[in-house]
């Protein structure tokens, strides 16, 4: 299992404040560190400094590579499909709970992804891609050929899964390029891995609520105890988040100011690597469990 579960305690079901995707990935003929880093939801960078490797060089068959990727999970939903965009991950809630959660691709600065409510109005296998005009007129600006129609099969970029969604022309489907996943590269849509679509296709219904959020920064305390810190490039440019909205953010989900590494957070919004960190303060003052992962 990917997904880290966390417990819940004696007075009540409390939120997942994290989901956990490290792993110890041996490389496979293909594999490369921008399609490794799209399976797991973590950066180029993080996976080349953690395992000491120059990033222009290709990996060998074979070899073995320490991927930590940790996001904090936003404010639950009781049910559904809760997409943030900043993160490029989906989660989706039963009673409350996370119960999965995957890295997507969302749209580019240039073609972002609308925010808001909705609900999965279709699902389909094979369909047909029907290009909207307006990519057509991207294809005939950059001269490339003109389509107005894609049948089902390797060329067509939807993959096999498509969920459609009540925002206007936005669906979550799969994709023909998976190392595009966990990027800002799609048209508005929301590009999954195809293995992970297909488990999504078959755990959602028509009518299942979604929302599609904006959230650069995240912070959650677990039962434990154990603060967790976020901070993702704000791509869309609608507002970075600062220190002190962190420290208004810690207030309103009850964690302690005094109980926070303030440094380690500063140096967190500097970075923005869409990497969960611990950011709690241990009695002796210094840096909280497993401050370092990355």
């Amino acid at each position: 299992m990917l997904l880290a579960a966390m417990s819940s305690s004696a007075a009540g079901v409390h939120p997942d404040p994290i989901v956990d995707r490290s792993t110890e990935h041996v490389v496979a003929r293909g594999d490369s560190l921008v399609s490794i880093g799209a399976r797991y939801g973590v950066s180029v960078q993080l996976i080349a400094r953690q395992n000491g490797l120059d990033p222009r060089k290709p990996l060998r068959p074979g070899q073995v590579l320490q991927v930590t990727a940790r996001h904090v999970v936003p404010q639950p939903l009781d049910e559904g499909i809760l997409i943030n965009l900043p993160q490029r991950m989906l989660f989706l809630f039963r009673g409350g709970r996370l119960a999965s959660a995957y890295p997507v691709a969302v749209g580019r600065a240039s073609w972002p992804t609308p925010t808001g409510h909705f609900k999965v109005l279709t699902r389909e296998t094979d369909k047909t891609w029907i290009v909207p005009v307006s990519i057509q007129e991207e294809m005939r600006r950059e001269g490339k050929p003109v389509l107005t129609r894609v049948p089902p099969g390797p060329e067509n970029p939807l993959g096999r899964h498509w969920i459609g969604l009540s925002l206007p022309a936005i669906g979550i489907h799969g994709t023909i390029a998976p190392a595009s996943v966990y990027g800002f590269r799609s048209h508005g849509c929301i590009r999954v891995h195809p293995d992970d679509v297909a488990q999504l296709f078959d755990r959602v219904a028509i009518g299942e609520p979604g929302r599609i959020v904006y959230l650069p920064l995240l912070i959650a305390q677990g039962d434990d105890g154990r603060i967790w810190f976020e901070a993702s490039p704000d791509v869309y440019r609608k507002g970075a988040g600062t220190l002190d909205d962190v420290r208004t953010m810690a207030v309103e989900r009850g964690i302690a100011p005094d109980s926070i590494d303030w440094r380690r957070v500063e140096t967190m919004l500097r970075a923005r690597d869409g990497l969960a960190r611990e950011v709690g303060v241990d009695r002796d003052g210094g840096a909280g469990r497993n401050a370092g992962g990355g």
